[in-house]
């Protein structure tokens, strides 16, 4: 007590800040930190759940990088990213830019539009499972019969499979980034349109040079956020190919179902813990990505 007594003012606002901060970062250290070393060092183990664990060096980085299975998993991960990410940046900009420049009932369609995300994927995935069934069941095959033309085999065509479950996780996720573009076109100064307007330019230069460079944050932001969300898909694939998880042939199967089928399915911890440092590993060099660019700006 007398210790602190003789501290300055902004000592003591240190410590006091210290101590509110001590219970959340304990929390965090327990909760965040000790898992994700414990399975750093899983990933150098084998077990099954109710055995000890047995040291084995790196024979799961060995067995992982020799598995067809995951590299097949590996490029449909990547395949989610590259195709989801600038689907869905550019439908929900292309939204936003349209749906800031409407006054009549502009909280409500907004509403609407950000209604998919507070839905629960779980149900919006076996909503749209239910769309991709056969007739009689499915909405859009007997839409498409209904026209004259062959239905399509959604969910068990190794080709068309893969779109048709990305299709709704775009969807799902629209509403989240349509509202943080209208954020950040929102925070453009009006005055920059105006001096543009005065001088006679274009829309479409306007859009060019003024509001897409002016919302490089809230496009690096987006961008990171969206990669890391398709990068761990994990419920759509889930709920919409449970009689088959993962597709025919793997074909939809991403990283995270992988791991949970080799953690929860074969019992073989180990194996699914390596699986989890590598994708550990991915996320990290995007977060990494993220700060660099922004630093750089």
């Amino acid at each position: 007590m007398k210790l602190y007594r003789n501290l300055s003012i902004s000592q003591k606002q240190v410590v006091w800040a210290w101590t509110f901060l001590a219970l959340p970062v304990l929390f965090y250290v327990v909760i965040r930190f000790y898992p994700t070393l414990n399975a750093i060092v899983l990933s150098f183990q084998d077990w099954n759940l109710l055995g000890a664990r047995t040291w084995v060096g790196l024979e799961n980085y060995d067995k992982l990088f020799h598995d067809p299975v995951f590299w097949k998993v590996f490029k449909n991960t990547f395949v989610y990213l590259i195709l989801g990410t600038p689907l869905s940046l550019l439908a929900s900009f292309t939204i936003a830019y349209h749906l800031d420049k409407i006054r009549f009932l502009h909280g409500t369609l907004r509403a609407l539009y950000f209604l998919p995300f507070l839905t629960s994927t779980v149900a919006m995935a076996w909503v749209w499972r239910w769309f991709y069934q056969p007739v009689p069941i499915g909405l859009f095959n007997n839409f498409i019969a209904s026209m004259g033309f062959q239905q399509i085999a959604f969910l068990n065509s190794t080709t068309n499979a893969l779109p048709a479950i990305l299709l709704p996780a775009i969807w799902a996720g629209l509403g989240f980034q349509i509202i943080i573009f209208m954020a950040g076109l929102r925070a453009i100064p009006i005055s920059y349109y105006e001096a543009a307007r005065i001088d006679g330019v274009s829309s479409w230069t306007i859009l060019r040079e003024i509001t897409v460079p002016l919302l490089k944050p809230t496009i690096v932001f987006l961008v990171v956020f969206s990669s890391i969300s398709f990068l761990r898909i994990f419920d759509q694939v889930f709920n919409m190919t449970t009689n088959n998880p993962g597709g025919p042939l793997d074909s939809t199967k991403p990283l995270v179902l992988m791991i949970y089928q080799t953690a929860f399915t074969s019992y073989d911890m180990g194996y699914a813990a390596a699986q989890t440092v590598v994708l550990f590993s991915i996320l990290l060099v995007v977060s990494l990505l993220q700060l660099r660019i922004m630093r750089d700006r």
